[in-house]
């Protein structure tokens, strides 16, 4: 799994994220690429729910039914 497909299984916004605090962004990938999704979620869960509050990613609209 890829970073920011973990982000946005988080619902967080990844693009706004690493444009608003890119220096955490990319720390957070580096880590991510060293361990586990489980073990990264434990270890920065806290964290996790703070960014997701910041940037919470938009859920896709759904299409008009006709």
């Amino acid at each position: 799994m890829e970073f920011e497909e973990y982000l946005k299984v988080k619902k967080i916004d990844s693009a706004a994220f690493k444009k608003a605090d890119q220096t955490r962004f990319l720390e957070w990938e580096s880590i991510f690429q060293t361990m586990h999704p489980d073990s990264f979620t434990a270890q920065k869960k806290f964290l996790i729910n703070d960014i997701r509050r910041r940037y919470l990613l938009d859920n896709e609209p759904e299409p008009v039914k006709s």
